[in-house]
């Protein structure tokens, strides 16, 4: 069951990379925005690619502890 440890890790580092892309949107919108109201939009509109990536990265750390568990 080795190979699906590497699929969890590999689902994992995915799921990390899509943290760090909402991380530099919001980082951006930051910068980038004049008022409250215009910065809550843009959080906003990242949220569904930050709740997304945490729950691939969560789905790969459960993969592989399944497969460190059935290895």
């Amino acid at each position: 069951m080795e190979y699906l440890v590497w699929i969890g890790a590999a689902v994992s580092i995915l799921g990390l990379l899509g943290l760090v892309q909402s991380i530099r949107k919001v980082a951006k919108a930051r910068k980038t925005a004049t008022s409250d109201e215009e910065l809550r939009a843009l959080v906003q509109k990242v949220l569904p690619l930050n709740l997304g990536s945490l729950g691939l990265s969560v789905l790969g750390l459960m993969i592989v502890i399944v497969g460190i568990s059935l290895g």
